[in-house]
């Protein structure tokens, strides 16, 4: 007795009839198994990156569609991480897309107890003009001796895990310039 294998609506008979007893092919498929696809295959194409978290560097793949990304997954090429990624790693699509993130300027009068949007070049002119005070207000040319030391001290940085190998070396090189000595990165703490 031969069975049409697409009518048969318990799975256990289309197992038996088609030889399939372990229910690991398509007898055990349902119309709804059979019609689903992957999350990532509407995808118009995937660019290959890298994790911003650390210097790992672990391999991305960033899905995008309508030139919007759409999920950011482990690259299995990648001979770093092999398709894995950390929790931070695998968060990225968050960091890339999250709502919650803030997209203006906030800032916080002194004693205030609101925030209020400022625009960005007022905030950068802010830092700019508050890091030369510090700057200057601190600067040490040289020891009681003579030796030269062309520092500060009343300025630190401290960066963020989700700054690339890039931006921490710019970072680097830019504050060690004004004189800094004291730059570290939450990476490696």
């Amino acid at each position: 007795m031969k069975f049409d294998l697409n009518k048969l609506v318990w799975p256990a008979l289309r197992q038996v009839s088609s030889g399939d007893v372990a229910g690991l092919g398509k007898a055990s498929f349902s119309k709804r198994t059979a019609s689903l696809k992957s999350r990532l295959s509407d995808a118009d194409r995937v660019v290959p990156s890298v994790c911003p978290y650390c210097g790992v560097g672990c391999g991305q793949e960033v899905y995008v569609k309508d030139e919007k990304i759409m999920d950011i997954e482990g690259d299995y090429a990648s001979p770093i991480s092999r398709g894995c990624l950390c929790p931070k790693g695998s968060a990225t699509m968050q960091l890339v897309t999250g709502t919650h993130r803030h997209q203006k300027v906030l800032y916080r009068r002194p004693y205030g107890t609101k925030w209020e949007e400022i625009p960005l070049q007022d905030a950068m002119d802010m830092v700019a003009v508050r890091v030369k005070k510090a700057r200057d207000a601190t600067w040490e040319d040289q020891t009681g001796k003579g030796h030269p030391l062309r520092r500060t001290l009343g300025i630190a940085h401290l960066g963020g895990a989700t700054l690339d190998n890039e931006e921490n070396y710019l970072i680097k090189k830019l504050f060690t310039s004004l004189g800094m000595v004291q730059i570290e990165n939450q990476a490696r703490i």
